[in-house]
Formats: structure tokens, C-alpha cells, sequence
């Protein structure tokens, strides 16, 4: 979820994050509608998750009782890439299959491992900016489902940030809900490509 000035700071709540004095949490509340819901509903299929420290909390408190919304949540593997926190964090504890990693390297092998047919399902990664900005830095993303909102805020974190590498992506699936959100599918497509226009 990204502003069109690529903003992805506290989109659910008020009270999500106010780092840096951010003052427009919950922004996505706005546009939420039929259509949006039943897209969201179909990227909530089963696969692992990797998430940050602080999506992970969020999402802890929230999911494990909402299977029903989405579905598998709970059986899936959910890695989180934290420096700070333990094995024996209760909610690390209380919501099963949780994995922390704490170095790139971990989120590398685990590619390695999904790419060469080990079991398992693809990894979707939700939220998570600052570990977001890492995978893209190192070239680890294969695929981006943006869902971008049509207003600015100006300030707040970005999805896109210094570090990003140069890349191409195809869209394979595209979106308008009736407020104006526009949800893109884009895959990994190789190396950036240049020339001139008119030649």
C-alpha cells in the first residue's frame, strides 16, 4: 500500500507508527470498498511470509485470530527479520511456525533453498519498509504487488528509497477499484534497458 508520492507509513491505523512525527496513519481506510476487499482476498492465499520486527508484532496481535478472513494464516511459516527480538518472545511463542532470522544471509538461503524445490510456497513479504528496502537493495525481489492510493502525503516512509538497484519488471495484472486504486502486478524482467526515443 504506497501513496502516489510512494509514501507506505502507517496505512491501517492511526496509532501504527508516528515515527517521525507522522500524522496521517490509517490513510487506507478511506478507500477500501468491494472490489478492493475481494482483490486482497485473493492475494491472501496460503504462502510464507517474511516480515519485519514491527509488522510482525502488528500482525501477531491481530491475525491468529482471524483465520477465517485469511485463510492458512497460521500454518504458514512466518520468518521475521529481527536483531532485537528472542525465541522466547511470547509472540514469537504464541503464534506458531514463527522463524526469526537475524542477517541477510538467512533471507538468502532460505531464496536458495525455495528456488532449488524444497517444499514450501512462495514468500510474500506485507508492510515491512525498512526490510523491504533491504531485499530490493540486494536484488532479491522477484515480484511487487503495489496498491497505490491516489493521494500525497508529503512526508512519511518510502517503498522506494535510496539503495534501490536498477531493474525491469513486466506487469502481468492490473486493477482500478471505484476509488481510484490502482493494483498492479509486476514480475521480475532482468536488466534495465535503455535507448532513444524516435531513433
Amino acid at each position: 500500500m504506497i501513496t502516489l508520492d510512494g509514501v507506505m507509513q502507517a496505512p491501517g491505523t492511526p496509532e501504527e507508527d508516528r515515527s517521525g512525527g507522522f500524522k496521517y496513519g490509517g490513510w487506507v481506510a478511506p478507500y477500501f470498498d468491494e472490489v478492493y476487499n475481494k482483490l486482497m482476498e485473493k492475494q491472501m492465499k496460503p504462502a510464507d511470509l517474511l516480515l519485519g520486527r514491527k509488522t510482525f508484532k502488528i500482525f501477531s496481535h491481530y491475525w491468529p485470530q482471524r483465520e477465517n478472513i485469511w485463510p492458512g494464516i497460521n500454518d504458514v511459516t512466518k520468518y521475521v527479520m529481527t536483531k532485537t527480538m528472542k525465541k522466547s518472545d511470547p509472540r514469537v511463542i504464541g503464534w506458531k511456525n514463527s522463524v526469526l532470522l537475524k542477517r541477510l544471509a538467512d533471507i538468502k538461503k532460505i531464496k536458495s533453498r525455495k528456488l532449488s524445490g524444497s517444499k514450501g510456497s512462495d514468500i510474500q513479504v506485507h508492510g515491512s519498509g525498512e526490510l523491504i528496502q533491504l531485499l530490493i537493495k540486494n536484488d532479491l525481489v522477484d515480484e511487487l504487488w503495489l496498491k497505490i492510493h491516489p493521494l500525497t502525503l508529503g512526508k512519511g516512509k518510502k517503498l522506494f528509497d535510496n539503495g534501490t538497484v536498477p531493474a525491469a519488471f513486466t506487469l502481468v495484472e492490473s486493477s482500478v477499484t471505484p476509488s481510484g486504486v490502482i493494483i498492479a502486478n509486476y514480475k521480475r524482467a532482468g536488466k534495465v534497458k535503455t535507448g532513444t526515443v524516435g531513433a
